[in-house]
C-alpha cells in the first residue's frame, strides 16, 4: 500500500512508520520539519519513504501527493501535557481541528482517492469522571478537552461524504519508553515517586504496541469503520498506576506528588493526569482485536526492562 502519515516524527508515529515500512509499504511523511523527518528516517533505512515538507493548517501543492495514495493516516497535533496559556490552547485546537480540515480538502481535490483516513482522537472526548464508566456509544464531555476532541471528529467525519471510509481512535495515554510514562519514570529512578494528587483519578493507557498495531490493523482492515476507543481492556486508578510502576522497577512509590506541584509545570494542562476517565474499548475488542499487553504489569515491564 502507499500510505501517508502525519505526526510520523511523534512517539507513535515514528514506531508506525518503522512497523509499515518493515511490511515493505510505500510512506509519505508529512512534515512541518523535512531535516528532522530525514534523522528519524535516514534513507539508508527507510528507502521505501519520501519526505513531504507541508504546512498542515494551509491549503498547498502539498495537498495534491494526496491522490494516489491507498490510505491517510492523521495522527499530528499540538502536544497536550504542557502549560496551556490562551495561544496554546489556540494552537491545540486549531492544529487539530484545521489540520484535518485541510487533510479532508486534500483528499476531496485528490483525483485518485484514497480508501481510508484513519484519524486520531482522545480519550479526553468523554470529559473526566471517578464514577462514570465510558465506552464508545458514550456521550461527548463538555471540556476544553472533550471541545478539541468533538471539533477534531467533526472535521473528519465529512470524508465520509466523499466515499472514503473513516475511522477514528480515542486514543489513551500511550505507555512507552517516553511521553507521559517518560516524565514519571525519572522520580521514581531517585527513589521519589508516587501516586499524582488524589490517586483515585482513573488513568486509561493503551501501550504503544498495541496502539501501533491497532493503527495497521484500521488501515487495513476494511469492515472497521466508525469510532474505537485505542485503550487496554483494564483500565486502573493512578495510585494502582504508581503502585505497579514502582513494583517493576523496584522503587518505593509512597511519596505523592501534590496538586500544586503539577499546575505549577503545567497549568491547566495537569488536568490530563489529576482528572482522568475510566475508558473501555468495547467496539475495539468486538473486532476480536488481540492485545499483547492487556495488563498494565505485563505493559510497564516490557518498557522499563
Amino acid at each position: 500500500m502507499k500510505i501517508a502519515i502525519t505526526g510520523a516524527t511523534g512517539l507513535v508515529g515514528s514506531r508506525l512508520v518503522a512497523k509499515l515500512s518493515q511490511q515493505g509499504h510505500q510512506i509519505l511523511v508529512f512534515t512541518r520539519n523535512p531535516s528532522k523527518a530525514q534523522r528519524v528516517f535516514p534513507a539508508s533505512t527507510f528507502s521505501n519513504l519520501e519526505i513531504v515538507q507541508y504546512t498542515p493548517q494551509e491549503s498547498g501543492e502539498w495537498q495534491q501527493r494526496v491522490s494516489g495514495c491507498d490510505g491517510v493516516i492523521n495522527l499530528a497535533g499540538e502536544p497536550i501535557a504542557e502549560r496551556w496559556s490562551p495561544q496554546q490552547k489556540q494552537a491545540i485546537m486549531a492544529s487539530r481541528q484545521i489540520g484535518t480540515r485541510k487533510l479532508v480538502e486534500a483528499i476531496a481535490m485528490a483525483e485518485d482517492k484514497p480508501k481510508v483516513l484513519v484519524s486520531g482522537s482522545a480519550v479526553g472526548y468523554y470529559g473526566t469522571s471517578e464514577t462514570t464508566t465510558f465506552d464508545e456509544t458514550s456521550d461527548s464531555g463538555n471540556d476544553f478537552l472533550a471541545q478539541v476532541c468533538q471539533n477534531w471528529e467533526q472535521e473528519a467525519q465529512k470524508v465520509t461524504e466523499l466515499g472514503v471510509r473513516l475511522v477514528i481512535l480515542r486514543i489513551g495515554i500511550v505507555l512507552a519508553n517516553g511521553g507521559a510514562l517518560g516524565k514519571m519514570i525519572g522520580p521514581f529512578k531517585m527513589f521519589a515517586g508516587g501516586p499524582i494528587g488524589s490517586g483515585k483519578q482513573w488513568f486509561s493507557w493503551i501501550h504503544r504496541d498495541d496502539l501501533v498495531n491497532l493503527l495497521v490493523r484500521a488501515i487495513k482492515q476494511e469492515d472497521m469503520s466508525g469510532v474505537y476507543n485505542a485503550t487496554a481492556p483494564n483500565p486502573v486508578r493512578m495510585s494502582q498506576l504508581c503502585q505497579t510502576l514502582g513494583e517493576v522497577m523496584n522503587r518505593p512509590s509512597w511519596l505523592p506528588v501534590p496538586d500544586f506541584v503539577l499546575e505549577l509545570l503545567l497549568g491547566d494542562g495537569a488536568i490530563v493526569v489529576l482528572e482522568g476517565q475510566q475508558v473501555l474499548p468495547k467496539k475495539t475488542q468486538d473486532t476480536g482485536f488481540n492485545y499483547q499487553y492487556p495488563e498494565l504489569k505485563t505493559a510497564l515491564t516490557e518498557i522499563v526492562r
